[in-house]
């Protein structure tokens, strides 16, 4: 009896604890005097039967806070305070002018125990500043001008399939044809592997599997990528892996034997693999990287640059079926600069055609891969014309897809317009209302290589055909509340037209 007491009386204390905890966090921003969304508690409160995507949401609390004057407002992930900025000058402070407040982006990572999660994407502080600048020179436009052919040779394995599957009247499911070019790219530039993605209609090649293995969601999946995003702490203390094993051990497996391979018969290449085996060679740098961060920065430039840029040439395609206007002027800037240079598409040449950046820049800013950017107050701020100030530990959210969708600077924001982003236009606009890769020291570091590859990708593929949706495609395409960046809840089916 006298156990039962003890026993009912902790449940008890325990329930009035986190009942006294939760109605005092709910007051966190009022007693602040930040205007808030309210609290909404995880597993108690009810959620609408349609699941919508957080960005969505994101955004009709920006146009609602704004259209009350308010440059930022406090809300919950979880029980904990986030605020979120609804103002540029504010974001530009935060991503730019006062980058050293703000320097990291509060992601779980635990390199000890999940050596696959130490990704320079969720590294902090120092570590990642070092890392960031060792790895900047992969991408400066010599070496991306070294690669470009590499670009040419995965490309012809797809022209190659879109004329099989043309000749068979067959509808072309874009989104997979170009994540498989994207793959064999990433995989040649990053493992200098053939990743040969094209080689059977049947059987994904291993790195496809993978990639479409990481990129799919289940539900398990969703309750640990859920229980990582709201309760990193706790995920660090059970020493919850951020991905399943099997798909850390594939891409370990990888690097470990390309690493080993290179070494014992001294081959060199000018790949982003070589620059990671220079790092852990120098121990001047870094103090020499181990295998398993060799990994991790591997694995994340390969996951980013096959999917982000495959997402973004499948919502290019879809939009250029919607306005053929649009489809013939790309067609003809693309023809004409073949023309100039017998036939062929070279760096300079692609890498200068404006049109071309147009609809490239106007499919980002209507579906920004990465909806919302994130940040984390690392040294207590004092917002400027305001007496609050946020508390180091605090998460920023800068809502991308609202910024790029507010008729203020994108009138119409519905509309595809790639005229939004001539030379003039852009000028007219605040800088920082444009941020598909982020702004600031923390920008994304491959940025120009993923729009190198998308415009061959188009490229490629125009120079060839027309494209139309096929009958098959459920439209509208939707968007997808659940997956790990910006893509649709339907298959985008083309159809071909040889030209």
């Amino acid at each position: 009896m006298g156990a039962l007491l003890i026993i009912a009386t902790i449940i008890i204390a325990s329930y009035l604890g986190l009942i006294y905890f939760i109605e005092n966090r709910k007051r966190y921003w009022a007693t602040r005097g930040v205007p808030h969304e309210r609290m909404d508690i995880p597993f108690v409160t009810p959620q609408p039967k349609t699941r919508k995507a957080g960005f969505l949401t994101m955004k009709e609390n920006y146009t609602f806070h704004k259209r009350l004057g308010r440059k930022y407002f406090g809300t919950f992930t979880a029980l904990r305070p986030v605020i979120q900025i609804a103002d540029p000058d504010l974001v530009r402070n935060v991503l730019t002018k006062d980058f050293t407040n703000f320097m990291d982006r509060g992601m779980y990572f635990d390199e000890k125990h999940d050596p696959m999660s130490g990704q320079i994407f969720n590294l902090e502080g120092q570590k990642w500043k070092n890392l960031r600048a060792k790895l900047t020179p992969t991408f400066t436009s010599g070496k991306m001008k070294m690669m470009f052919q590499t670009l040419l040779d995965c490309g012809m394995p797809m022209v190659d399939r879109l004329e099989v599957l043309y000749n068979r009247k067959d509808a072309i499911d874009i989104k997979e044809v170009v994540a498989c070019f994207t793959t064999d790219v990433i995989g040649s530039c990053a493992f200098g592997l053939e990743c040969n993605s094209f080689k059977s209609e049947t059987e994904d090649a291993p790195f496809r599997a993978a990639g479409k293995n990481f990129f799919g969601m289940n539900k398990l999946r969703m309750i640990r990528m859920m229980l990582i995003r709201f309760f990193p702490d706790f995920c660090k203390m059970i020493r919850l892996p951020m991905f399943e094993k099997s798909l850390t051990n594939f891409y370990f497996n990888v690097v470990k034997e390309t690493v080993k391979y290179r070494e014992e018969n001294n081959i060199s290449r000018n790949d982003f693999m070589q620059l990671l085996i220079e790092l852990k060679n120098n121990k001047d740098m870094l103090g020499g990287l181990d295998i398993g961060e060799i990994a991790a920065q591997a694995f994340i430039f390969f996951l980013a640059g096959f999917e982000t840029s495959s997402t973004l040439m499948h919502f290019a395609f879809y939009e250029l079926t919607q306005h053929p206007e649009v489809q013939d002027k790309l067609r003809a800037e693309i023809l004409e600069t073949m023309k100039e240079n017998d036939g062929k598409l070279t760096y300079d040449s692609v890498m200068g055609m404006k049109y071309i950046g147009q609809v490239l820049d106007e499919t980002l800013r209507k579906y920004p891969p990465v909806p919302t950017l994130l940040r984390k107050c690392v040294i207590d701020y004092k917002f400027s014309d305001s007496d609050f100030t946020l508390e180091a530990g605090t998460k920023v959210e800068i809502p991308v897809y609202a910024l790029q969708h507010d008729p203020e600077f994108y009138p119409d924001p519905d509309k595809f317009d790639p005229e939004r982003f001539t030379e003039e236009n852009k000028a007219k606009r605040h800088p920082y209302v444009y941020l598909p890769f982020g702004e600031g020291p923390r920008i994304c570091i491959g940025l120009r290589f993923g729009l190198m590859q998308s415009r061959v990708g188009l490229a490629l593929i125009l120079s060839r055909y027309r494209v139309k949706l096929h009958s098959k495609t459920v439209t509208p395409i939707g968007i997808s509340p659940t997956a790990f960046l910006m893509s649709t809840n339907n298959t985008v089916w083309l159809e071909l037209e040889k030209l």
